[in-house]
């Protein structure tokens, strides 16, 4: 009988069902929407913090850089000699570490016995900053520059004495031009490459270093860089008159990196005057709920060191992800509520509405002897099928809604900026020294919308709840009718 009345009523009511079932449909597609929107906003910040971390890295060990002395310069010098008054050419490289203060190496092997770290390996991160100069009709005084990468001056032409201003070669007799161009390099531990700076990249060309290549002259550049070179396997280049010969060529995994050359870490570490030093030491726990933990043991034994993890990069995230992922947590969480709210009290009030239209039926239904519990759980039972209706509707657009979302992939940018500390943001997934101090990385994420069979479980959810509460509404309405009242409808 319950069966034969339901599918009667809901036949003659279609209009009615249909907009309480619309109403709810919409309330919960969008509240699909914005749960695999956010979760695709944080897969895309996942993959950004991923491309600062080594794959497997949960936690990386800096020393803050400390002030500069009075006096001192911040910028490279480069000296050059005296040259005759024909054409000459020069070339000089500084070489600076980069991404904090360095640490001692033997650091590694503390930071890797503290309780709850799996394994360490020190990185020495540095900025190489190269100065081409060339000097025509005259005599160029010993003389110092600093400049950004690209960067080019010239002296004065003809006679006299010139001088290109502030920190720019003096030229006495003659022209000067120079250019100055930067790059990075990281010293890495070659007995240990799933951590540390190459642990983002995959070599697409050639091969990555052998255990046995500690202190072997060797190097695997980047894609890019080795695009902007034209370097290939075999190449050879030189950094301070030392010879290196590239080996490999390092496409990133997850996103462009700031690493252009790669090296063992002794041969970065004679480069760069540091002797058994590192800038950055990437640290893998053993559990990963423990990152709390391990993070302030480690600041406990260790002092003056700084311990970033993925929840304080996290912060240093902005740019359009970030926005929008604040948008999508605060303002469509929000918004989802209001418009569920919404829809559940337009279902009761609707569904109220239909029961007092339908005074005779029901008063007839009592005078016959239907008891008010049977008539509550008729109008619920409409309700609830108003509901699943609305819930599969509402799952079909909340699916059609994330699938356009993804076909769509709308690109979402994410400046990396630096946690303070010397970091990440500021070590090998970030920039700085001389010509790229303070610089910021910005990378592009494509956008994805998944849908988690959780999602889809709370929209059944919501399905269910909004057919209770309109039914619970319709059957409160529908228990309080009286016999008397069909028969004052009839008059």
């Amino acid at each position: 009988m319950f069966g034969i009345y339901l599918k009667r009523e809901l036949g003659r009511r279609k209009k009615a069902a249909l907009v309480i079932a619309m109403g709810l449909a919409l309330g919960i597609a969008l509240v699909i929407t914005v749960n695999s929107v956010s979760a695709g906003m944080n897969q895309a910040q996942d993959k950004v913090l991923k491309s600062l971390y080594g794959l497997g890295t949960d936690m990386t060990v800096t020393k803050a850089q400390s002030a500069p002395k009075a006096g001192s310069s911040q910028g490279p010098s480069f000296k050059f000699g005296a040259t005759s008054s024909s054409s000459s050419s020069q070339s000089s490289d500084r070489v600076n570490t980069q991404g904090g203060q360095a640490l001692a190496s033997s650091l590694v092997t503390k930071v890797a016995g503290q309780k709850g770290v799996s394994s360490a390996v020190g990185a020495l991160t540095l900025n190489v900053t190269k100065v081409d100069g060339s000097f025509t009709q005259g005599k160029a005084k010993s003389s110092t520059t600093s400049g950004s990468s690209g960067s080019s001056q010239q002296g004065g032409p003809g006679g006299g004495t010139g001088s290109g201003g502030s920190g720019q070669p003096q030229v006495q007799g003659g022209g000067a031009n120079f250019n100055v161009n930067s790059y990075s390099v990281a010293g890495i531990d070659v007995t240990n490459q799933a951590l540390g700076p190459l642990s983002t990249s995959k070599i697409s060309t050639g091969k990555t270093f052998t255990a046995t290549q500690t202190d072997a002259k060797v190097a695997v550049v980047s894609a890019s860089y080795a695009k902007s070179k034209k370097y290939k396997v075999g190449s050879t280049f030189k950094i301070s008159g030392t010879k290196f010969t590239v080996i490999g060529i390092a496409t990133p995994t997850s996103s462009e990196s700031t690493i252009d050359v790669y090296l063992p870490l002794k041969q970065a570490q004679t480069l760069g005057d540091a002797k058994n030093k590192v800038t950055t030491i990437y640290v893998k726990a053993t559990d990963s709920k423990q990152i709390s933990a391990v993070k302030s043991t480690i600041q406990k034994n260790i002092s003056g060191t700084t311990v970033t993890t993925s929840a304080d990069l996290a912060s240093t995230v902005s740019g359009s992800l970030s926005t929008a992922s604040n948008l999508a947590s605060s303002v469509g969480k929000w918004l989802s509520i209001a418009v569920l709210v919404a829809a559940f009290l337009v279902a009761a009030l609707l569904t109220s509405s239909a029961v007092s239209r339908r005074v005779r039926e029901f008063g007839t239904l009592k005078a016959l002897g239907w008891p008010s519990r049977k008539v509550t759980r008729q109008v619920v039972g409409e309700s609830m099928v108003n509901g699943l209706i609305g819930g599969a509707l509402g799952i079909a657009l909340g699916l059609a809604a994330a699938y356009a979302v993804t076909a769509i992939s709308p690109k979402l940018t994410a400046q990396l900026g630096s946690t303070g500390g010397g970091g990440m943001g500021g070590g090998p997934g970030g920039q700085g020294g001389p010509g790229r101090q303070t610089a910021s990385n910005t990378l592009e994420i494509a956008l994805n919308a998944p849908v988690s069979l959780t999602t889809i479980a709370l929209a059944v959810g919501l399905a269910v709840t909004g057919g209770l509460i309109a039914g619970a509404m319709g059957g409160w309405r529908a228990s309080r009718m009286r016999p008397a009242d069909a028969l004052r409808s009839v008059s």
